[in-house]
């Protein structure tokens, strides 16, 4: 049984971060793009014994790897977990990646099976195990627990081997989700393209590591260490070496994908819809009334944007409308139509060249012809 304290904190943790608006895209061009690694187990816990191998320095020599590459490109900030041998607990691998105000949080493992015939890499984000084989995979990594002092208390009732226990570890993570998503599927896209791996596929798992981290995060499978040849071929120099370089252009490339969405987002992004034609009634009302108001719609995203200054070039009173899987933004809200144009006229002038009008009638979007002249 879960204790109670438990699902409350990362409740109450989950609300903050939504309260607090925090979207996981924030990235700034001054700003350097913060990577945490974090190579999985180290220290007495060794990891899986896959053919005699030993996850732990695998891990450790990727990580190692991937941080070098990242590090030789201009704009990345590499942060670990750890750099050398050593025991180092769940909660404090969240810990290094929230203080360090990460972008991104990859933690780097090797899988292992009762079959010796599985194989493939496989990149995990945190979410509810939807099989049995997702669970194990979460089960085994989350077992390390039992090796730190005080564990029970630490994780407040967390059992890795209770399927329950992973309903509430999502909350953390789900302010984040899409963007760990989109890092996952970069990664795992990196193996296929690159490597010709197996692919896997994204899956979401109950993983303990990625519970408390405060941005997109991404726990990866790089192989199994049962498979005899895929083994060996993580325990070789080369192996590692490519494996680390393919992880690594895959999170420049999501850097850059991220950017460029970002970029787009807060100065434009064309919108997939055209306006109303309509044709201008000089004799229509200044104030239309009935129930009626008029917005100017500016951008359409997928994402999720804080509606701050900054993020629409110094407009103001903004307002934000989900439809399907598209954000639509929105400046001024009036009831007067000469007014709404002149709104429009300064969205333009701002640089959001293709705003346009929409119109509401007691919340309900209607046609601009209809709003101008009400049956």
């Amino acid at each position: 049984m879960i204790k109670k304290t438990f699902f409350k904190r990362n409740l109450y943790a989950y609300l903050f971060l939504l309260l607090c608006g925090m979207s996981g895209i924030a990235q700034t061009e001054d700003k350097a793009f913060v990577v945490v690694l974090d190579a999985g187990h180290g220290g007495k816990d060794t990891g899986n014994r896959g053919n005699g191998y030993y996850e732990k320095k695998i891990a450790l020599t990727i990580a190692l790897e991937i941080g070098r590459q990242l590090s030789a490109q201009d704009g990345i900030k590499v942060i670990y977990t750890r750099k050398d041998d050593r025991f180092i607990e769940l909660k404090n691998r969240a810990k290094i990646a929230n203080q360090a105000d990460a972008d991104l949080f990859v933690s780097i493992h090797c899988d292992a099976f009762s079959s010796p015939k599985a194989y493939g890499a496989g990149t995990f984000v945190l979410g509810l195990h939807r099989n049995k084989d997702n669970f194990r995979i979460a089960q085994n990594e989350n077992s390390v627990i039992f090796l730190e002092e005080d564990h029970e208390t630490t994780y407040e009732g967390f059992d890795p081997n209770n399927p329950e226990s992973v309903i509430s570890l999502v909350l953390m993570q789900e302010a984040y989700n899409s963007q760990s998503i989109e890092a996952a599927n970069t990664i795992q896209r990196s193996f296929v393209t690159n490597l010709k791996r197996k692919d896997r596929t994204v899956k979401q798992a109950g993983f303990l590591v990625l519970r408390e981290t405060y941005m997109p995060s991404v726990l990866v499978e790089v192989g199994f260490l049962t498979n005899k040849k895929e083994g060996a071929y993580l325990n070789s120099k080369a192996g590692q070496r490519q494996m680390a370089n393919t992880i690594a252009k895959a999170v420049i490339n999501y850097k850059k994908q991220l950017q460029a969405s970002v970029a787009i987002e807060s100065q434009l992004e064309a919108v997939p819809e055209k306006e109303d034609p309509i044709v201008k009634d000089t004799s229509a009302k200044s104030s239309v009334g009935n129930g009626i108001v008029f917005k100017v719609q500016i951008a359409a995203s997928s994402r999720s944007l804080a509606l701050t200054r900054k993020n629409f070039k110094g407009l103001n009173d903004l307002s934000q409308e989900k439809s399907g899987t598209l954000f639509r933004y929105f400046y001024g809200e009036t009831d007067s139509y000469s007014q709404a144009e002149k709104l429009k006229k300064k969205a333009i002038k701002k640089g959001y060249e293709h705003a346009f009008l929409v119109a509401y009638k007691d919340g309900i979007k209607i046609k601009i012809s209809d709003a101008i002249s009400p049956k």
